[in-house]
């Protein structure tokens, strides 16, 4: 209520706290469309971030088994990116069969998407970190059994 007071005293307008709701709520979303942005200013390309982004909603269940994902031109508006660069990140995804197209519908979660995102995203680890971790291992001399220890005391971050 102070607010709306000490609103209307600066601009000798009505403020109900409604409008006041309405532009925090503004300011709210501006902040998260800047977070969006922010990851899509890193290093990686855009249509790979696009990409694992619509991944990651997969194996959180936000898009389901033959449901539609965002159109290539709602990505565009969304990130404020070419539509061609959201495109190649869908299409990305349909090459590997992930997503498949219903013609003059949109871009479709394809059947068993989420064990094909699992199953890349195992071989990616193993390929990226165990074999790291192994090589570094032998090098330290750390045997298999003293590995094996020094990642079963370790509890998983929830």
């Amino acid at each position: 209520m102070l607010i709306t007071q000490v609103m209307n005293h600066i601009t000798n307008k009505p403020t109900n706290q409604k409008t006041i709701q309405l532009k925090s709520e503004q300011r709210q979303i501006r902040r998260e469309v800047q977070g969006l942005n922010e990851i899509l200013n890193q290093e990686k390309s855009i249509y790979l971030q696009i990409s694992e982004m619509i991944e990651n909603d997969i194996l959180r269940d936000v898009f389901l088994e033959e449901e539609k994902v965002p159109s290539t031109n709602e990505l565009a508006k969304f990130f404020k990116i070419n539509p061609a660069t959201a495109a190649k990140g869908v299409n990305l995804l349909a090459d590997q069969g992930i997503l498949y197209k219903k013609r003059g519908i949109g871009m479709f979660v394809s059947k068993g998407a989420k064990q094909v995102v699992k199953n890349k995203r195992k071989e990616a680890f193993y390929e990226n970190f165990v074999k790291a971790l192994l090589t570094e291992a032998a090098s330290l001399g750390i045997q298999e059994e003293e590995l094996i220890e020094m990642i079963r005391s370790q509890k998983p971050q929830e």
